[in-house]
């Protein structure tokens, strides 16, 4: 175990990620797996903002949005994914001590940035639908701006708060992580301080990044039912729900899964369970996410059969 002595004390100068398997048989199975998602995730989200780019029947609000939640998928799954291949291939799996803060700044600034833009999705769509005629000015391209930038920002302050908390805290040992990457909830378990302020941190950031932004979620799509189910026509009716299944999709698995990982601080031990939803968050939906997006959307459809075959 490496450690640092510190005064009196001897800390943690790295942790061990056990990852996905201690199996060494099945690493190159998995590596391949893994690497494989990886590339299809990044080709996917970076043929998604191609698309955008060179559409002009895509150059609006909730494409301007889907673009960058394309980038926020990539940037969150190049966080986690190349590190566990890296591991995969080696048989020294410790990550120092700074690169797993980073890693965990990194990760919680981009999920926390997919919270708020979800939630301004769900609130374009709603002003799509029930506001038509005011939609162009109330969604102007300076408003789509600010609310990219407020994400942002909202979300560096949490990454920000809960990074430096955690690096209040003392690790004397066992330094061995039961995760394929660093998170809150399995490094709390670790810490031979108290890590009550931590908890409450992390309660306030569900409370503000988790339930108020699926509340609003909530009732943007309450009031986008109740006015699509006014629509007279059946085929009316189909293509405004169209618009928005996709959207309801991905946020039912985001936030399904953040649930369950951070909701769960009582439990003593890491699971196998976590690591599943750690995949699904970290993997599965970036990777699901630009087939959800144009499965149902012939315009997205039009703009990726231009892209990848040049008419």
């Amino acid at each position: 175990m490496d450690m640092e002595v510190t005064g009196n004390d001897s800390l943690v100068s790295r942790f061990v990620l056990l990852g996905l398997t201690e199996t060494p048989t099945l690493r190159p199975m998995l590596f391949v797996i893994f690497l494989l998602a990886y590339v299809a995730t990044l080709g996917g989200n970076f043929s998604i903002l191609a698309a955008i780019l060179i559409e002009p029947k895509l150059h609006t609000p909730m494409y301007f949005f889907l673009g960058n939640l394309s980038m926020l998928d990539v940037g969150c799954i190049s966080v986690t994914v190349p590190a566990m291949l890296k591991h995969f291939l080696s048989r020294d799996r410790s990550i120092p001590y700074r690169a797993c803060l980073s890693q965990l700044f990194f990760f919680h600034l981009l999920a926390g940035a997919d919270c708020f833009l979800l939630t301004v999705m769900a609130y374009d769509r709603y002003l799509a639908i029930c506001q038509p005629l005011t939609y162009s000015t109330r969604m102007s391209w300076g408003i789509q701006k600010a609310s990219v930038a407020l994400s942002c920002v909202f979300s560096f302050s949490n990454a920000l708060t809960q990074t430096v908390a955690l690096s209040t805290l003392k690790f004397c040992g066992p330094n061995v992580i039961n995760h394929f990457y660093c998170d809150l909830p399995q490094l709390f378990q670790l810490s031979c301080s108290s890590i009550q302020l931590n908890e409450q941190l992390l309660f306030v950031a569900a409370a503000f990044m988790g339930v108020v932004p699926l509340v609003l979620i909530t009732v943007s799509y309450a009031h986008v039912v109740a006015a699509v189910l006014r629509i007279r026509s059946a085929e009316g009716r189909k293509k405004a729900f169209s618009t928005c299944s996709s959207h309801l999709t991905v946020v039912g698995i985001f936030y399904g899964t953040g649930v369950f990982s951070y909701m769960r601080l009582g439990s003593v031990e890491s699971s196998d369970k976590d690591k599943g939803i750690g995949i699904l968050n970290t993997v599965i939906s970036p990777m699901l996410n630009p087939l959800i997006y144009s499965l149902r959307n012939p315009d997205v459809q039009g703009a990726l059969r231009r892209v990848l075959t040049g008419w």
